[in-house]
């Protein structure tokens, strides 16, 4: 309720205005008198909010100041918006949590959301109609809710709403936030990974979020640590797929020059995730504790043997996929098959259908010991691509033909196979992938190198 005053020669006012919700009241008059009072009411508490910072720019412009002792209102752009004024229900919020996919709880929130004024409600009807409408009409509609989207970006953005769109790039369903993506555009962007996903996750538009992607976070130093230690500091119940390391820079084949780190803090700020990818190197697993996860992958150049212990000893039951690039020992790498004995037993990983075992140095030593292997039965994929698979692993595939028929895929493409070798392997099942072989290696050198090592 700020008190403004305007003292000029013999002119002494007074102006003041009182923000609430969907409506201001604005009173004026000679200082010392109770003056005149004016309510104005508007169709949500943001357009309120635009009006009223736009009344005070205009009054101090003409010279009205601060009462002693009052302090300057919160100027448009200063602090989160949403958060300021966003209306919350929590007991909806909780409905739609527990069905994410429902689509009555969010038209339920919706007509609570209209009822307050508060113009997310009208995202939500528009994209909720959309959903359920086709053609021209879903069209329309999509189109009246994307202008919304625009109308209303700082109030649903919040402190992301100034960045620019290859930073934050954000897809929406019925109302909200579903899927984010954030990264550093260039070289001289000040984009901040970690300040960026604390004020996304914060947000009442995210409140629902369900993917989560990082792209670059520096171009000198592509160094996730602060951006993952902020995410441990959040909590988004409803998030189930995230991706850090969503980048193909310098070129595609060096990610070990990416500092991962610790990812063990979103264990615990996500544990209803299903989907969870990794991309880099330096990377630390600690005790993984994720018993809803579905999907696993790591693609790095040097996997550390304490982070293929975590992988071997992951508490993940419903796992279905797992996919591991262990890379070159020149950039880290350690272990071999010794130390994923257990995953090959198939010990913690009852659910596992996908396993992919790839961009190994020691592949002709996988392919020995996976016709033994108590995991081979259950799988339906299994890819041993971008490894070292020369002539000797095909002959020990080939000779435990039987073990592998079950199979509907195999990859064994960008090894070190021979045309000859590749048409052996073929053999194997009723679909394997065995081209893209580097065709640089000759079988007389001892030195055998993976696909991605840098």
């Amino acid at each position: 309720m700020p008190l403004y005053e305007f003292k000029e020669g013999s002119s002494s006012k007074f102006w003041e205005i009182t923000l609430s919700g969907n409506s201001f009241t604005t009173r004026w008059g000679k200082i010392g008198t109770k003056g005149q009072e004016k309510t104005q009411n508007f169709s949500n508490a943001i357009e309120a909010k635009r009006e009223h910072d736009k009344l005070i720019a205009e009054k101090t412009k003409k010279g009205y100041e601060l009462a002693e002792g009052q302090d300057a209102p919160a100027e448009d752009g200063e602090g989160d918006d949403s958060s300021n004024l966003a209306k919350r229900n929590p007991e909806l919020e909780a409905a739609i949590e527990k069905d994410p996919d429902n689509v009555e709880g969010y038209l339920v929130y919706g007509d609570w959301l209209q009822s307050q004024g508060d113009p997310r409600g009208e995202l939500i009807a528009l994209q909720c109609a959309a959903h359920q409408a086709s053609g021209e009409e879903a069209t329309n509609l999509k189109r009246q809710a994307s202008a919304l989207v625009r109308k209303y970006k700082k109030y649903l953005l919040g402190a992301l709403a100034d960045k620019a769109d290859n930073e934050v790039d954000v897809g929406w369903r019925f109302g909200f936030i579903q899927s984010a993506r954030l990264a550093r555009g260039d070289f001289d962007s000040e984009f901040d990974a970690a300040d960026a996903v604390k004020h996304l996750l914060a947000l009442p538009s995210a409140r629902f979020l369900r993917e989560l992607t990082f792209g670059m976070a520096d171009f000198e130093e592509n160094n996730y640590s602060e951006a993952i230690e902020a995410l441990g500091g959040t909590t988004c119940p409803t998030l189930e797929t995230l991706f850090i390391g969503d980048f193909e820079y310098p070129d595609d084949t060096e990610i070990s020059w990416t500092h991962l780190q610790d990812i063990s803090p979103v264990y615990k700020a996500f544990p209803r995730l299903r989907s969870l990818k990794v991309r880099g190197g330096e990377l630390e697993m600690g005790e993984v504790n994720l018993p809803e996860l579905r999907e696993f992958t790591v693609e790095t150049g040097g996997l550390p043997l304490e982070a293929v212990k975590s992988i071997v000893k992951a508490n993940w039951p419903k796992l279905e996929r797992l996919e591991v690039w262990f890379g070159s020992d020149n950039y880290g790498a350690g272990g071999g098959v010794d130390d994923i004995q257990p995953l090959l037993e198939g010990k913690g990983v009852p659910a596992l259908k996908h396993l992919g075992l790839r961009n190994a140095e020691f592949t002709n030593e996988l392919c020995k010991a996976l016709p033994r292997a108590k995991i081979l039965p259950q799988l339906e994929t299994l890819d041993l691509s971008m490894g070292t698979m020369t002539k000797e692993g095909a002959e020990a595939l080939v000779a435990n033909a039987a073990a592998f028929k079950h199979l509907k895929r195999l990859d064994v493409t960008e090894n070190l196979l021979s045309d000859e070798a590749q048409k052996q392997v073929a053999k194997l099942g009723e679909y394997v992938a065995h081209g893209n072989q580097r065709d640089d290696y000759d079988e007389d050198d001892d030195y055998r190198y993976v696909a991605v090592g840098e």
